[in-house]
């Protein structure tokens, strides 16, 4: 089986995925259930290309563009391919449908991957003959400047599909991790989830304003964060390591978890207190460009410290 993959959905993760097998030299059909969506992505997926050569993160961007095309059929997408990458609305009912066109239509060998952020596979794959090939390969998003994809399975997902799938994402760039046990949210969304709801707790319930509060995580945490996790910042906060700092710290942490952010801090009522500071952004289609800059730098720096 060649290296050729199929892109199903090309909105703004369908195609940052197609720049991404492409730029690591697979061949990519891209399929679109919407008329003149798949031929419109293969233009943006050229132009987006050229972005990431002009930030250094793609040697040949013209050879990298020819590798990318539109498929008249799903049928015709999916022929031959080693993986099927699916970008489809996040509905349990239009992930179940598609599942079996793609477990009917795809060669039994290739592995078909969604790019759910928070459906499990289970529930949209347990009656496919071929379930033991089904997986959740969940991005962050955008994908060709955040190299992290989640993989996650269902009970029945075959360890081979798993170690397969992940050998695919680490070749063509990426940082796959293996979320062990099914859960909702997989890891990075439910970590991502209990930081947002604190943040609205103690912007909601005046302790600090939302501009102060991004201060916090971007001039803070996020510095650490972006080359160290968790586990490794707290090693090196006790000289003891890890259980010296448990020993240490965690008596707040604890009384924290004991009474976490509630439900309500996404309601009404408190969004409206966020917002009441809030100034959104005057341009968002601009700060999204300036967004990816500067991920694409920090992309570019860490791969010459060595780092993905």
């Amino acid at each position: 089986m060649t290296d050729k993959v199929a892109i199903v959905g090309t909105g703004l993760i369908g195609r940052a995925w197609a720049m991404i097998f492409a730029r690591a030299g697979w061949e990519v059909a891209l399929h679109d259930p919407a008329e003149g969506v798949a031929e419109e992505a293969v233009r943006l997926c050229a132009l987006g290309l050229q972005d990431l050569a002009q930030q250094g993160l793609c040697d040949d961007p013209a050879v990298a563009a020819t590798r990318i095309r539109a498929a008249a059929s799903l049928a015709e997408a999916v022929r031959d391919v080693a993986l099927v990458q699916e970008n489809g609305p996040e509905r349990l009912e239009v992930k179940t449908a598609l599942f079996a066109e793609l477990d009917r239509l795809a060669p039994p060998e290739a592995i078909l991957a969604s790019s759910s952020s928070a459906i499990r596979s289970s529930t949209f794959t347990e009656g496919l003959a071929g379930r033991a090939r089904c997986l959740v390969a969940h991005p962050v998003n955008p994908p060709h400047l955040i190299p992290l994809v989640e993989l996650s399975g269902a009970p029945w997902t075959a360890p081979e599909v798993i170690a397969r799938a992940r050998a695919i994402y680490a070749g063509i760039g990426q940082v796959p991790v293996a979320v062990l046990k099914e859960i909702e949210g997989f890891v990075l969304n439910r970590l991502q989830g209990a930081l947002l709801a604190e943040a609205f707790k103690l912007v909601s319930e005046g302790y600090v304003t939302p501009q102060d509060l991004d201060h916090t995580v971007k001039d803070g945490l996020g510095l650490r964060w972006s080359f160290m996790g968790p586990f490794e910042t707290i090693e090196l906060n006790a000289p003891g390591g890890i259980p010296d700092y448990c020993a240490r710290y965690t008596g707040f942490y604890k009384r924290l978890a004991a009474d976490p952010a509630p439900p309500a801090v996404y309601e009404p009522e408190a969004v409206a207190r966020l917002m009441a500071a809030w100034q959104p952004a005057a341009d968002p289609a601009g700060k999204m460009r300036w967004r990816d800059q500067r991920l694409a730098a920090l992309r570019a720096h860490k791969m010459q410290q060595g780092e993905n």
